[in-house]
């Protein structure tokens, strides 16, 4: 029978036993699981109840009775935005997320993996080319993990002492005019952090003008979010000084393909894996193939694949930021990639005829039912999905193999160090078709 337990309660000696997904580890009490923030499988630690969900408890550590040789000092808030496990050597944290992925495809997608996952390791400091700051009580910074506290987003080094440095003078500027309806900084930069765009989003209407002071020589561009809420999509970031945009050449082999991208437009945010993770990917396209690239974002993997791998592209985003930097890499490139730019779900409600390859990038929503039900009927021989979220991923995992696929690959990239996310890649080749080592580039 579970134990009764309460908010504010010490559980004293609790055997942490592996990772659970989102950062917590998994103890139990008299029988009871119990999620403890703080710890690393393998210790004894005294953990204080915070709260009770369904079946399953809360808690943090208040005491470590036994360390792990894998703990550390890591001198930032440990529950500041990008730190749950910043208390875990590196080394350990790979492994961590190697079980959490392994763990969530038995668990949830009811597959077993033949062997274990690889993760591709990230240096741990200024791997973030884009974040999100918020501003409130004329505090900037980071959330704290569940609340609206703003915390240093400096000491968590997952950026650049110089981006953080242009984040913080334009704040600064921003109190020096007497501009309090700031409420969030975006900010997007290149590998080589020699642009650096901030986008600013305000409570209250505001006029872009007034702003024109605050555009420093270390920011190629500011813009604001549109002063009306019934601004068109192309107006949703008006430029205050500077450029929108910032690029990127990433090199593949012989080739060095140019990339630009508005500040509002999704992309990879980890510069050191870049390259690593655009190579996976293509590593499954063969040459000349044709290949349909859904949630495509700026186009780094379509424009990738029909540059290098001079593959025939149908290229799907339905963000308009993104879309409009799609076209233009496509277009600077000289590719052949079409460029749709609509909703997934209404791309494959057309059944398009099967392609080789069909490439998905979901948000960490994972895909739709109907994105989901529209991919398996268009019957592509492979299947690459790219995933931020291994529970969601898992899930359609599952529904991909009863849709008639077969797990071929999976590949983790540490894109977020001492956190519990991690991009995973997976390849999957349709059950009825000839082997992929006979036909398919490795």
């Amino acid at each position: 029978m579970d134990i009764l337990l309460s908010p504010g309660q010490l559980l004293p000696r609790l055997i942490v036993e592996k990772p659970a997904a989102g950062g917590r580890m998994i103890a139990r009490a008299d029988g009871q699981i119990v999620l403890v923030a703080g710890a690393i499988p393998g210790e004894q630690v005294t953990a204080r109840v915070e709260r009770i969900g369904k079946g399953v408890v809360f808690a943090s550590v208040v005491d470590v009775d036994h360390a792990s040789p894998d703990r550390r000092e890591f001198g930032a808030d440990p529950a500041c935005g990008g730190c749950l496990y910043g208390h875990i050597r590196h080394a350990r944290q790979i492994d961590l997320k190697a079980q959490v992925i392994a763990d969530a495809f038995a668990r949830v997608g009811r597959i077993g993996l033949p062997a274990p996952v690889r993760i591709i390791a990230s240096p741990e400091e200024g791997y973030r080319m884009r974040a999100r700051f918020h501003v409130r009580g004329g505090r900037l910074g980071f959330f704290r993990e569940g609340t609206h506290e703003i915390c240093d987003a400096r000491a968590t080094r997952q950026l650049l002492p110089a981006s953080c440095a242009a984040v913080e003078r334009l704040h600064a500027g921003l109190r020096s005019l007497g501009i309090d309806a700031i409420t969030e900084i975006e900010l997007s930069e290149n590998v080589e952090a020699s642009q650096r765009v901030l986008h600013l989003e305000a409570s209250a209407a505001l006029r872009p003008d007034l702003l024109t002071p605050l555009v420093q020589m270390d920011v190629t561009g500011i813009t604001i979010s549109a002063p009306t809420a019934v601004a068109p999509p192309e107006l949703a970031a008006v430029v205050v000084g500077g450029s929108p945009f910032v690029s990127d050449t990433v090199s593949i082999g012989h080739d060095a393909l140019q990339f630009r991208r508005h500040v509002l437009s999704f992309f990879q945010s980890n510069r050191y894996l870049l390259g690593r993770l655009l190579s996976c990917v293509l590593d499954q396209i063969d040459e000349g193939a044709d290949v349909v690239d859904l949630y495509a974002g700026v186009g780094l993997f379509s424009v990738s694949a029909a540059s290098v791998r001079r593959a025939s592209v149908r290229a799907v985003e339905g963000n308009w930021a993104s879309s409009v930097d799609l076209e233009a890499n496509a277009a600077s490139a000289g590719a052949p990639v079409t460029v749709l730019p609509q909703a997934v779900e209404a791309f494959v409600a057309g059944h398009p005829v099967a392609p080789d390859i069909v490439i998905v990038d979901p948000p960490r929503t994972g895909l739709s039912r109907r994105s989901l039900d529209g991919v398996v009927a268009m019957g592509a021989s492979r299947l690459v999905y790219v995933s931020c979220d291994v529970a969601t991923l898992a899930r359609d995992a599952r529904a991909l193999i009863d849709g008639g696929y077969a797990l071929r690959l999976v590949e983790g990239f540490d894109l977020f160090p001492n956190t519990p996310h991690v991009e995973t890649v997976v390849v999957f080749d349709r059950a009825t078709t000839t082997p992929a080592s006979t036909r398919r580039r490795r």
